[in-house]
């Protein structure tokens, strides 16, 4: 089994503003996924450990990494872009905050691109087109798109669940659909959330903040099933199995495949 993955996370996206926000793509793409809205992050719900979490399939106090602000880990855990790349995987990364810079070790990756979303607009438009010309012309094993805007412009600047809110989660959602629609069909498409949030926080322990959406979408997913007892651990171990490539030793997370 060696499938091609691109992994989309809209920052700060709850499962409850993603089904409401009023963009039907949402319903469209449970339709097509095994899905879950009722998955889990780790705590603190914040977006640099929880982004250090999905990567390395281990709690924030196994890699450390317990705020936004980066620390080399003392036991380092190996990533998932750094194992890929072990297995020869071609992998790219797509982001719009810098602070995620660290995700992967030097040299491991074949692009990445960073546009800055506190210096520029429509930072999620830009980076997922910006993704689509690179996957139609270099056909990346595994490629992470990040979007931004809904965290940021949505919920910290107006509140998680405001209509500002709603109309930056539809936005990532048509994003992520123009991406669906441009690239070829034999790629499997994750999209998750890293964290939810409240009022214009987020960290806490509340189900708000904790509990995210989870989508996958490709040949060896069943169509509309839905599954309980997701965690954000599962999905590195998850892209591992769909490369082909076994999970690293100390990864926690278990594949749903």
């Amino acid at each position: 089994m060696t499938e091609k993955v691109i992994l989309i996370l809209v920052d700060g996206m709850r499962p409850d503003g993603m089904m409401q926000c009023g963009n039907p793509f949402a319903e469209k793409l449970l339709a097509n996924s095994t899905w879950s809205l009722d998955a889990q992050t780790v705590s603190p719900s914040v977006t640099l450990p929880c982004h250090m979490s999905l990567f390395h399939s281990v709690d924030p106090d196994r890699h450390g990494i317990l705020s936004n602000t980066y620390v080399p880990q003392v036991r380092p855990v190996e990533g998932l872009f750094d194992r890929l790349d072990r297995f020869e995987k071609k992998c790219a990364f797509f982001y719009t905050w810098e602070e995620l810079r660290d995700l992967g070790r030097p040299d491991h990756l074949h692009t990445s691109l960073c546009l800055n979303q506190h210096k520029q607009p429509d930072t999620d438009i830009k980076i997922t087109d910006a993704a689509v010309r690179y996957i139609n012309e270099e056909s990346p094993d595994f490629l992470f798109l990040y979007l931004g805007e809904t965290d940021e412009v949505g919920g910290h600047d107006c509140g998680w669940m405001s209509e500002q809110y709603m109309k930056s989660v539809s936005k990532a959602l048509s994003c992520v659909e123009t991406l669906q629609n441009a690239i070829p069909e034999d790629y499997t498409i994750i999209l998750l959330a890293d964290h939810g949030g409240h009022d214009r926080s987020h960290g806490t322990e509340m189900p708000e903040d904790m509990t995210i959406p989870i989508c996958f979408c490709g040949p060896l997913f069943e169509k509309g099933k839905e599954v309980h007892g997701l965690s954000i651990k599962d999905v590195a171990v998850t892209i591992a199995k769909l490369l082909d490539v076994p999970p690293a030793k100390e990864w926690e997370g278990v594949s749903i495949l």
